[in-house]
C-alpha cells in the first residue's frame, strides 16, 4: 500500500494558488521547491522533500513546476533546478541550489526548531561569499584572457548551466538537444561552477542570458538563434566551415 502524501505538501497549480497558500499564516516557514520533470536530481530531492514534510507537520512544502510557472521561477530569480526558497510568510529565510539535500535540511532544522524572530537574508544569499571575493584578484584584461581561451577551446564550445547529461535549464536542455539531433559535437562549459565567466562572457559577448553558443571562438548567439539556424541549414554550414 503506498504511503499518503503528506498534508501540508502541495503541487502548486498558479500564482494565485501560490499566495493564498501563503498567505494562510504569515508566521508559518514554507519551503518553495521548483523543480523540472527531465532533471534527474529533482526525482531525489522529490523525495528528500517530501520526507521532511513528513518530518517537520508544520511546514508549508510547496512544489513548483519551474518551466510551467515562469512567472513564479521569474519572481524568485529561479536559473536552474533543483532550487529551494525558505520562506517565513513573506520573508526569505534562505535559498538552496542544487541538489543538496544536507544544507536542505539544516536549514529547515535551523528555523523550524526555532521561534525566535529570524534576520531575513538578501538575495545575494544564493552567491557564496568566498569564492566571489577570490574572483577579485583576477583583473579584467586576465579575465577576457581566459574568457578567449576558453571560447577557442575547441571548435564548438557551448557555455550552458549544468552538463548536456544533466542540463540546469530547459534552454541549455533544449539546445543541447538540439545540436545532438544535428550531429554536431562540441565542448560545454558550466557557467553555474565559475560566476567571473558567467558574468564577464555576458559583458564580452553583449548577450544576457545562456545558454551561449561559440564556433571558431566567436559568438553564433542563444537557444532562439541558434534553433533559426539549425531550421535554415545555416547552422550546419557554419560548423562545417569552421
Amino acid at each position: 500500500m503506498a504511503t499518503p502524501t503528506p498534508a501540508n505538501l502541495h503541487q502548486i497549480e498558479s500564482s494565485s494558488h501560490l499566495q493564498d497558500l501563503l498567505s494562510e499564516d504569515l508566521h508559518r516557514v514554507s519551503l518553495l521547491y521548483f523543480w523540472a520533470p527531465w532533471a534527474e536530481p529533482c526525482k531525489q530531492m522529490a523525495e528528500v522533500v517530501t520526507e521532511l514534510s513528513r518530518k517537520y507537520p508544520k511546514l508549508l512544502s510547496l512544489q513548483i513546476e519551474a518551466e510551467s510557472h515562469n512567472d513564479i521561477s521569474e519572481s524568485f530569480d529561479i536559473e536552474s533546478v533543483p532550487s529551494f526558497i525558505v520562506l517565513r510568510g513573506h520573508t526569505l529565510l534562505g535559498r538552496i541550489v542544487g541538489a543538496d539535500a544536507r544544507a536542505l535540511s539544516e536549514t529547515l532544522a535551523k528555523h523550524l526548531t526555532s521561534s525566535e524572530s529570524t534576520t531575513p537574508l538578501s538575495h545575494s544569499d544564493r552567491s557564496p561569499a568566498p569564492p566571489l571575493a577570490a574572483e577579485k584578484t583576477e583583473t579584467p584584461e586576465e579575465l577576457e584572457s581566459r574568457l578567449r581561451q576558453l571560447m577557442n577551446s575547441s571548435k564548438v564550445v557551448l557555455f550552458m548551466k549544468g552538463s548536456p547529461d544533466g542540463p540546469r535549464c530547459g534552454f541549455s536542455r533544449k539546445i543541447c538537444g538540439l545540436l545532438r539531433d544535428n550531429h554536431i559535437a562540441y565542448s560545454h562549459f558550466d557557467i553555474l561552477t565559475d560566476e567571473s565567466v558567467r558574468q564577464g562572457l555576458k559583458k564580452l559577448n553583449d548577450w544576457p542570458t545562456y545558454p551561449q553558443l561559440i564556433v571558431k571562438g566567436e559568438f553564433v548567439g542563444g537557444l532562439d538563434i541558434v534553433q533559426e539556424m539549425a531550421s535554415n541549414g545555416e547552422l550546419q554550414e557554419l560548423v562545417s566551415s569552421a
